[in-house]
């Protein structure tokens, strides 16, 4: 990887939930592993914190980490964005970033190409959902029995 003196320094804060503590741990380290093998980046450093439990949880924990990276250009930096999910972003260096319309039409190709992508997943989900709904509609009419009332009972034992 051949970085130039336009190198973007960027620092990322992934965040985890879930349990047990040591797997959140294990999953920060993997994240960080994979953000090292994304072409045009390199993980300048990387703190990684200990799972916590979270507040009024019994078996919930959270941990985060801070992961600064050097991107050869604002693509890599967006790829980044919508791999991993940062819980916050922060562009260190530099402080001016100037680029050509290629580059910026890269990137809003890049967030179109996503949101297509997060749509299509929510249609498909919504009409999973439909006919989910409809199937168990279907089996409650079904499987409950009507209830009668006393004075049918009544009439039927005489």
């Amino acid at each position: 990887m051949n970085f130039s003196d336009k190198k973007i320094r960027v620092i990322l804060i992934l965040e985890v939930i879930g349990r047990p503590p040591e797997f959140l741990t294990e999953t920060l380290q993997e994240m960080v592993k994979k953000i090292s093998e994304e072409k045009g980046v390199r993980v300048v450093d990387k703190k990684i914190n200990p799972p916590v439990l979270m507040k009024d949880q019994k078996d919930f924990y959270t941990s985060f980490a801070e992961v600064e990276v050097e991107v050869e250009n604002m693509i890599s930096a967006a790829i980044l964005m919508f791999k991993y999910m940062p819980a916050h972003v922060e562009v260190v260096s530099p402080q001016n970033i100037s680029m050509t319309n290629a580059d910026f039409d890269d990137i809003l190709n890049e967030v179109t190409r996503r949101l297509h992508g997060y749509e299509e997943i929510a249609r498909i989900m919504q009409n999973e959902k439909m006919v989910l709904e409809a199937k168990l509609r279907g089996l409650t009419e079904v499987n409950i029995p009507k209830k009668t009332d006393k004075k049918e009972k009544s009439k039927n034992k005489k």
